[in-house]
């Protein structure tokens, strides 16, 4: 595994465009294969008013939550909760007391530095629906942004709107840094005078402009890449659903993204969540269970997911 030497935890955080399509169990279920695979992984729920990341590996209540580290100043190491998984730690929500829209800038800046200060091989964030700016920085904040959509067209839509409200606040937070915090909202606001009609045609203006603005997107789209993991396929041909996404990603923002796997519907998935039961001690050897390791693998190593090889077999 890629992180067990690394200085520093490798941080990965999971969003996307609507609540119910699975993005719990998915980052859950990862971070579990990676445990198991002799890494130490936190898993942190930042999913504030809604928090039950611990309700998938049977913890029904909490000891401590991140409520405590907002109230109390008691540091984000000092509120892990064992998982049950050995070298899995999880920080979770603070459950039911905050959302993350209500958490004031300096809160959110103390809560990312601190994350990045945890000791751990990997970092998993699972976030909430929605694209407040919190959640979206919190996104952004990560060494590897994974995105989780079902093959369904709401859920397809729902995600290019959620990845358009993160790309657009990159490109605000990275001009800010030179002084044009709201070049990006102005031109926008005027889209129509300018003739722009999707976040392609805005990048394109902003590269027509005077310096430093050409050389900032071009380092802001360099540096921005996506995971994209399918969840909840019935039919294999479904599965071409995640290499259409990455061609959306491409058309209309013009940044890489990476589709990593998929991972079917299992009937058995709501039974073990129903019972508080880690899927994967429960079904150690499903076929779902097989192509969560896939996906993470994939996402260790930064590689796409290998069609050919399923298609043959």
């Amino acid at each position: 595994m890629a992180g067990k030497n690394q200085r520093h935890a490798e941080i990965w955080a999971i969003g996307g465009g609507k609540g119910g399509i699975g993005k719990s169990f998915l980052i859950s279920n990862v971070a579990t294969y990676l445990a198991l695979h002799d890494n130490k992984v936190v898993l942190l729920d930042a999913d504030l008013g809604g928090a039950n990341l611990h309700t998938f590996f049977g913890v029904n209540k909490p000891r401590t939550t991140l409520t405590e580290f907002f109230d109390e100043k008691i540091p984000l190491e000092a509120l892990i909760v064992d998982s049950g998984i050995q070298n899995l730690g999880l920080l979770v929500g603070a459950v039911g007391s905050l959302a993350m829209d209500s958490i004031k800038y300096t809160q959110k800046q103390k809560l990312l530095r601190h994350i990045r200060k945890l000791r751990a091989d990997y970092i998993l964030i699972d976030l909430g629906a929605g694209t407040h700016f919190n959640a979206i920085d919190t996104f952004l904040l990560a060494d590897k942004m994974i995105v989780c959509v079902v093959p369904e067209i709401i859920a397809i839509e729902n995600l290019y709107y959620y990845m358009k409200n993160v790309f657009y606040r990159k490109l605000i937070t990275e001009l800010a840094g030179h002084g044009l915090r709201n070049l990006v909202p102005d031109i926008w606001k005027d889209r129509r005078y300018h003739r722009i009609r999707n976040l392609r045609q805005l990048i394109d203006f902003l590269k027509r402009l005077q310096d430093p603005v050409p050389n900032v997107v071009d380092n802001a789209l360099k540096d921005f890449s996506v995971y994209i993991v399918l969840n909840k396929v019935r039919r294999r041909t479904e599965i071409s659903v995640g290499s259409s996404v990455k061609s959306i990603c491409a058309k209309y923002f013009g940044f890489h993204a990476c589709f990593a796997g998929y991972i079917e519907h299992d009937d058995f998935v709501p039974i073990c969540i129903n019972k508080r039961q880690p899927y994967m001690q429960a079904y150690p050897a499903s076929r779902c269970t097989q192509e969560i390791g896939e996906v993470a693998e994939n996402l260790v190593h930064g590689r796409p997911f290998a069609q050919a090889l399923h298609e043959g077999s």
